[in-house]
Protein backbone atom coordinates (compact mmCIF):
# COMPACT_ATOMS: atom_id res chain seq x y z
CA UNK A 1 0.00 0.00 0.00
CA UNK A 2 1.63 2.93 -1.29
CA UNK A 3 0.40 6.97 -0.17
CA UNK A 4 -0.57 7.66 -3.17
CA UNK A 5 -3.53 4.67 -3.32
CA UNK A 6 -4.22 5.65 0.14
CA UNK A 7 -4.85 9.52 -1.36
CA UNK A 8 -6.95 7.51 -4.03
CA UNK A 9 -8.88 5.99 -1.30
CA UNK A 10 -9.68 9.11 1.17
CA UNK A 11 -11.20 11.18 -1.79
CA UNK A 12 -13.36 8.25 -3.19
CA UNK A 13 -14.59 7.63 0.52
CA UNK A 14 -15.14 11.40 0.66
CA UNK A 15 -17.03 11.16 -2.85
CA UNK A 16 -19.05 8.66 -0.78
CA UNK A 17 -19.80 10.28 2.20
CA UNK A 18 -20.27 13.49 1.19
CA UNK A 19 -23.47 12.36 -0.58
CA UNK A 20 -26.42 12.59 1.92
CA UNK A 21 -28.04 9.75 2.72
CA UNK A 22 -30.66 8.20 5.12
CA UNK A 23 -27.93 8.13 7.81
CA UNK A 24 -27.33 11.90 7.15
CA UNK A 25 -30.91 12.36 7.21
CA UNK A 26 -31.39 10.91 10.45
CA UNK A 27 -28.46 12.69 11.88
CA UNK A 28 -29.49 16.11 11.36
CA UNK A 29 -32.64 15.48 12.18
CA UNK A 30 -31.82 14.80 15.66
CA UNK A 31 -29.72 17.26 15.73
CA UNK A 32 -32.04 19.78 14.66
CA UNK A 33 -34.62 18.37 17.67
CA UNK A 34 -31.88 17.90 20.63
CA UNK A 35 -28.81 19.11 20.07
CA UNK A 36 -25.16 18.15 19.47
CA UNK A 37 -25.05 15.86 21.47
CA UNK A 38 -27.69 13.85 20.04
CA UNK A 39 -26.03 14.16 16.84
CA UNK A 40 -22.93 12.62 17.87
CA UNK A 41 -24.08 9.87 19.73
CA UNK A 42 -25.67 8.59 16.55
CA UNK A 43 -21.99 9.12 14.94
CA UNK A 44 -20.82 6.89 17.37
CA UNK A 45 -23.47 4.11 16.82
CA UNK A 46 -22.50 4.70 12.79
CA UNK A 47 -19.13 4.04 13.55
CA UNK A 48 -19.70 1.27 15.82
CA UNK A 49 -21.78 -0.39 12.83
CA UNK A 50 -19.20 0.66 10.36
CA UNK A 51 -16.53 -1.17 12.60
CA UNK A 52 -18.50 -4.23 12.44
CA UNK A 53 -18.77 -4.22 8.38
CA UNK A 54 -15.34 -3.75 8.14
CA UNK A 55 -14.10 -6.42 10.14
CA UNK A 56 -16.73 -8.92 8.06
CA UNK A 57 -15.25 -7.37 4.83
CA UNK A 58 -11.80 -8.41 6.33
CA UNK A 59 -12.65 -11.87 6.87
CA UNK A 60 -13.29 -12.61 3.86
CA UNK A 61 -17.82 -13.07 3.91
CA UNK A 62 -18.63 -10.67 1.10
CA UNK A 63 -19.01 -14.30 -0.47
CA UNK A 64 -20.87 -15.39 2.65
CA UNK A 65 -23.20 -12.10 2.05
CA UNK A 66 -24.08 -13.36 -1.50
CA UNK A 67 -25.04 -16.77 -0.63
CA UNK A 68 -27.27 -15.17 2.15
CA UNK A 69 -29.15 -13.22 -0.09
CA UNK A 70 -32.43 -14.31 1.24
CA UNK A 71 -31.03 -13.64 4.95
CA UNK A 72 -30.00 -9.94 3.63
CA UNK A 73 -33.41 -9.49 1.85
CA UNK A 74 -35.44 -9.43 5.17
CA UNK A 75 -32.26 -7.24 7.35
CA UNK A 76 -33.33 -5.12 4.24
CA UNK A 77 -37.03 -4.85 4.65
CA UNK A 78 -36.55 -4.25 8.41
CA UNK A 79 -33.97 -1.30 7.44
CA UNK A 80 -36.50 -0.13 5.33
CA UNK A 81 -39.51 -0.52 8.44
CA UNK A 82 -37.30 0.92 10.62
CA UNK A 83 -36.68 4.05 8.59
CA UNK A 84 -40.01 4.53 7.60
CA UNK A 85 -40.80 4.46 11.27
CA UNK A 86 -38.32 6.95 12.08
CA UNK A 87 -40.09 9.07 9.45
CA UNK A 88 -43.66 8.67 10.97
CA UNK A 89 -42.21 9.76 14.30
CA UNK A 90 -40.51 12.83 12.50
CA UNK A 91 -43.64 13.61 11.12
CA UNK A 92 -45.61 13.43 14.42
CA UNK A 93 -43.75 15.90 15.98
CA UNK A 94 -44.44 19.50 17.07
CA UNK A 95 -41.25 21.01 16.36
CA UNK A 96 -40.09 21.88 20.05
CA UNK A 97 -36.69 21.65 20.08
CA UNK A 98 -35.35 20.12 22.64
CA UNK A 99 -38.27 18.99 24.37
CA UNK A 100 -38.73 16.61 27.27
CA UNK A 101 -34.86 16.21 26.75
CA UNK A 102 -33.79 15.42 30.17
CA UNK A 103 -36.16 12.25 30.37
CA UNK A 104 -34.86 11.00 27.15
CA UNK A 105 -32.39 8.62 27.35
CA UNK A 106 -29.37 9.41 25.42
CA UNK A 107 -28.08 5.78 24.67
CA UNK A 108 -31.10 5.45 22.68
CA UNK A 109 -29.62 7.70 19.83
CA UNK A 110 -26.19 5.54 19.97
CA UNK A 111 -28.27 2.36 19.12
CA UNK A 112 -30.24 4.36 16.51
CA UNK A 113 -27.51 4.49 14.76
CA UNK A 114 -26.22 1.59 14.66
CA UNK A 115 -29.69 -0.12 13.77
CA UNK A 116 -29.65 2.75 10.99
CA UNK A 117 -25.76 1.34 9.43
CA UNK A 118 -26.48 -2.87 9.99
CA UNK A 119 -29.75 -2.65 8.65
CA UNK A 120 -28.95 -0.92 5.02
CA UNK A 121 -27.52 -4.25 2.77
CA UNK A 122 -26.37 -1.52 0.79
CA UNK A 123 -23.59 -0.69 2.72
CA UNK A 124 -22.11 -3.76 3.31
CA UNK A 125 -22.22 -4.56 -0.32
CA UNK A 126 -20.87 -1.26 -0.90
CA UNK A 127 -17.55 -2.33 1.59
CA UNK A 128 -17.48 -5.46 -0.80
CA UNK A 129 -17.25 -3.73 -3.70
CA UNK A 130 -15.16 -0.94 -3.20
CA UNK A 131 -12.59 -1.58 -1.00
CA UNK A 132 -10.90 -5.24 -2.51
CA UNK A 133 -10.55 -2.18 -5.94
CA UNK A 134 -7.56 -0.97 -3.32
CA UNK A 135 -5.86 -4.11 -2.15
CA UNK A 136 -2.73 -4.98 -2.92
CA UNK A 137 -3.09 -8.87 -3.52
CA UNK A 138 1.02 -8.60 -2.29
CA UNK A 139 0.02 -8.15 1.35
CA UNK A 140 -2.04 -9.15 3.95
CA UNK A 141 -5.90 -8.45 2.93
CA UNK A 142 -7.30 -8.63 5.84
CA UNK A 143 -5.11 -5.58 8.09
CA UNK A 144 -5.34 -4.10 4.14
CA UNK A 145 -8.84 -3.71 4.81
CA UNK A 146 -8.78 -2.90 8.29
CA UNK A 147 -6.40 0.20 7.49
CA UNK A 148 -8.90 1.43 4.38
CA UNK A 149 -11.68 1.00 6.52
CA UNK A 150 -10.36 2.92 9.19
CA UNK A 151 -9.52 5.88 6.58
CA UNK A 152 -13.30 5.52 5.68
CA UNK A 153 -14.37 5.95 9.15
CA UNK A 154 -12.38 9.23 9.65
CA UNK A 155 -13.94 10.07 6.71
CA UNK A 156 -17.28 10.09 7.44
CA UNK A 157 -16.28 11.17 10.82
CA UNK A 158 -15.31 14.53 10.24
CA UNK A 159 -18.08 15.44 7.43
CA UNK A 160 -21.13 13.98 9.43
CA UNK A 161 -19.71 15.94 12.56
CA UNK A 162 -20.10 18.82 10.14
CA UNK A 163 -23.00 18.21 9.44
CA UNK A 164 -24.31 17.50 12.87
CA UNK A 165 -22.42 20.84 14.03
CA UNK A 166 -24.25 22.62 11.33
CA UNK A 167 -27.87 21.61 11.99
CA UNK A 168 -27.42 21.96 15.70
CA UNK A 169 -26.52 25.46 15.59
CA UNK A 170 -29.13 26.22 12.87
CA UNK A 171 -31.30 24.43 15.34
CA UNK A 172 -30.73 27.32 18.00
CA UNK A 173 -31.98 30.20 15.40
CA UNK A 174 -34.73 27.99 13.99
CA UNK A 175 -38.58 28.85 15.16
CA UNK A 176 -40.93 25.83 16.27
CA UNK A 177 -42.83 26.62 12.49
CA UNK A 178 -39.51 26.42 10.26
CA UNK A 179 -38.18 23.50 12.72
CA UNK A 180 -41.55 21.86 12.04
CA UNK A 181 -41.05 22.14 8.33
CA UNK A 182 -37.45 20.61 8.43
CA UNK A 183 -38.79 17.48 10.48
CA UNK A 184 -41.92 17.63 8.13
CA UNK A 185 -38.63 17.23 5.78
CA UNK A 186 -36.78 14.68 7.15
CA UNK A 187 -39.84 12.78 7.76
CA UNK A 188 -40.54 12.67 4.04
CA UNK A 189 -37.08 11.63 3.03
CA UNK A 190 -36.75 8.69 5.35
CA UNK A 191 -39.80 7.45 4.44
CA UNK A 192 -39.14 7.86 0.96
CA UNK A 193 -36.00 6.43 1.55
CA UNK A 194 -37.44 3.48 3.35
CA UNK A 195 -39.84 2.75 0.67
CA UNK A 196 -37.19 2.75 -1.66
CA UNK A 197 -35.40 0.36 0.01
CA UNK A 198 -38.18 -2.22 0.17
CA UNK A 199 -39.11 -2.11 -3.25
CA UNK A 200 -35.29 -2.94 -4.36
CA UNK A 201 -35.64 -6.32 -5.65
CA UNK A 202 -32.96 -9.06 -3.94
CA UNK A 203 -29.55 -9.38 -6.41
CA UNK A 204 -28.40 -12.19 -7.40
Amino acid sequence: MNFSMLVAFGLASFVIVIVPGPTVTVLVANSLRDGARAGFLNIAGTQAGLAVMIIIVGLGLETVVRLMADWFFVVKLIGAAYLIWLGIKLWQSDGDIGAGDARKPRIGYFWQGVVVILTNPKILVLFGAFIPQFINPAGSAFWQTLVLGGIFMIVATVFDSLYVLLASKAGRALTQSRVRMVEKLSGSLLIAGGVWMAMLRKTA
